[in-house]
């Protein structure tokens, strides 16, 4: 049985397909069309999956949606009527797009789904799951668990802001929800505005800013927006927020009670920004830790799953992992609404068609998350030829050793092999890779190659075997969603003076052995690699540990600020050769910078909107 699933007309579309229960493929629609966060019908990401199956939509069983968009305009009718006559210039707006097209979803899917195949059968085929039974399916049906509480936390789905499901073998049922408007996502979002960043995308600067502030405005949040109770549910005081009935996050109340306006995106940044997004992150961190423990405390199981976007906060997936309250942890790699596709799937395929279900008893079912597009080296040379870039083919071997070999000489590399990852993180197939040995390798790789903030710090790749000798964790991190310390054998001290240091300031003191991934708080987003996972990858980190006594490389997402991560060969060459990247290896083919027409290269840092 075949299930292509779908999210779209959100942010982040996608789609993904199942074969008898097995993850076949998913890929984000914004790697084809270039467009961040890309919205639209997914049509290229379904084509993808379509081709990586064999088939034709025709011998698809059945196509579901991630949420429904009857219940969503449900909650949006009933948000604007309580708050009347607040909100109309949003109401006017948002009402004649609901009316002409969001409100008649189904008419649009039908629409494109004919494109594909003119008989589509929509009226037995097309299905639709409730957004947070979306997520709950993606993080437990491909986890290594035959039971588990499952734990959704986002912006808003259709009326959920938090749930909690319960899955057992091919079972999975939502039995708590908390409602919108009170919603973590959304209050996480709401200082993303506030400190000048973009909301959908800029949460993650706020995670990585957090450290090098104090979370001076904790206490004033959970006095004034938000109300805690000891198992974690919560209420937001509505009186601060806009985001109900307005155009943005925060309103004049939410300014006075921090005593400034929002700040200006691409401003200087100040010790102010960074205060605040230690105290959300804290905030954060108390919430989900009370929930966490609330829930392990009603017994059930011993395992936990995550999903939804509050789970890519890597810094509170730690805290939860070092609490210990759950023994084991698993938590979707596309946890946001991409993975919602691949979601909608699996909840047509087991609880819709009642299929069974397959546990392992050992590692999940995401195949390391490797589900996008690759690419043979006959296609490679060829697309690559066309593009006018210069290659040397190598043997695989070889092609190691050279990568090896620069990234041990300080040299930035671009690093193309594989299938692409599905999700956020770029996972060691679609990478910038650096020596995290360096000092200067993290400004080098934000300023000179991603074009983005100093302050954003970078990820350690690291054997599964090493990852104890060098970080505070032994377990498996195959996804950048636990952030752990650095070991503190490899720390070093900071002195007073440098202690005294002014936020970003301190990203110039080496803080560890591995200061290219050594956050501010001697904290790392730590990537194990296992051999059996991805091979090639591992190779690497092994040869440049014989080359350097150290099986740690710096690895960021090949793109730069507001790209999406490359997809094809051709995205991987003009991002080469658009930036300061020395190399490129992609297959077995290396590129050299300097041996590459001059005529080629473009000014890349403007190409693409600001994120």
């Amino acid at each position: 049985m075949r299930v292509l699933g779908i999210s779209a007309f959100y942010h982040d579309s996608a789609a993904a397909l199942i074969e008898d229960g097995h993850i076949v493929a998913a890929a984000q629609e914004e790697r084809f069309t270039r467009k961040k966060q890309d919205a639209g019908f997914p049509e290229h990401a379904i084509a993808y999956c379509l081709e990586a199956a064999g088939c034709s939509l025709h011998e698809v069983d059945f196509v579901a949606f991630y949420d429904k968009p009857f219940l969503k305009f449900e909650r949006l009718l009933e948000t604007y009527l309580s708050f009347a006559p607040r909100g109309f210039t949003s109401f006017r707006m948002a009402m004649p797009l609901w009316l002409r097209e969001k409100l008649f979803q189904k008419d649009l899917l039908r629409k494109e789904f004919k494109k594909y195949d003119s008989g589509f059968d929509w009226q037995t085929k097309l299905l639709f799951s409730e957004h947070h039974q979306s997520h709950a399916a993606s993080a437990f049906f491909p986890s290594p668990f035959s039971d588990a509480v499952v734990l959704t936390m986002d912006g808003v789905g259709e009326w959920a802001t938090t749930s909690v499901a319960h899955g057992e073998g091919s079972r999975l049922e939502v039995v708590k929800e908390l409602h919108f408007p009170h919603s973590l996502g959304l209050l996480y979002s709401a200082f993303t505005y506030y400190t000048g960043f973009k909301v959908n995308s800029g949460e993650y600067k706020v995670m990585g800013l957090a450290p090098y502030g104090e979370p001076k405005y904790a206490q004033l949040i959970l006095d004034n927006l938000v109300d805690v109770k000891e198992d974690g549910t919560f209420r937001l005081d509505q009186s601060y927020f806009d985001y109900c009935t307005g155009l943005r996050m925060t309103n004049a109340k939410f300014d006075a009670l921090f005593g400034a306006p929002p700040r200006n995106p691409e401003s200087l940044l100040t010790g102010r920004e960074m205060d605040l997004a230690a105290s959300i992150q804290a905030v954060t961190e108390e919430i989900v830790l009370k929930l966490t423990r609330a829930l392990a405390a009603e017994g059930g199981s011993k395992n936990l799953c995550l999903a939804g976007g509050v789970a890519l906060n890597c810094v509170a997936n730690g805290k939860i992992l070092r609490d210990a309250k759950f023994d084991n942890i698993w938590v979707q790699p596309a946890a946001g609404d991409a993975g919602g596709s691949l979601g909608a799937a699996l909840c047509a395929y087991h609880l819709f068609q009642d299929q069974p279900r397959a546990v392992n008893g050992g590692g999940d079912f995401m195949a390391g998350s490797y589900l996008g597009p690759e690419f043979s080296d006959a296609e490679i040379k060829a697309r690559l030829g066309q593009a006018g870039a210069r290659l040397t083919e190598l043997a695989t071997g070889e092609m190691i050793e050279t990568v090896a070999q620069a990234l041990a000489d300080g040299k930035a590399v671009g690093w193309f092999q594989g299938r692409m990852e599905f999700g956020p993180r770029a996972l060691g197939n679609r990478s910038i890779l650096g020596d995290a040995r360096s000092p200067e390798m993290q400004k080098t790789l934000n300023l000179k190659i991603k074009y983005r903030e100093s302050f954003r710090p970078f990820a350690p790749s690291v054997r599964r075997e090493d990852v104890a000798d060098w970080f505070e964790l032994d377990a498996d991190s195959p996804y950048m969603l636990l952030v752990a310390d650095v070991a503190k054998k490899r720390q070093k001290e900071m002195s007073a003076d440098q202690n005294a240091l002014f936020g970003i300031d301190k990203l110039n003191v080496a803080r560890s052995d591995i200061p290219a991934v050594t956050h501010v708080d001697y904290s790392a987003r730590v990537q194990t690699v296992a051999e059996d996972t991805n091979p090639l990858y591992h190779a690497l980190l092994t040869r440049f540990k014989e080359l350097t006594d150290c099986p740690v490389i710096a690895n960021t997402s090949f793109n730069v600020r507001g790209e999406p991560i490359v997809c094809s060969p051709e995205d991987a060459f003009h991002c080469f050769m658009g930036t300061e990247l020395d190399l490129l290896a992609i297959g077995n083919f290396i590129l050299y910078k300097g041996e590459q027409d001059p005529a080629l290269k473009v000014d890349y840092k403007d190409a693409f909107e600001l994120d």
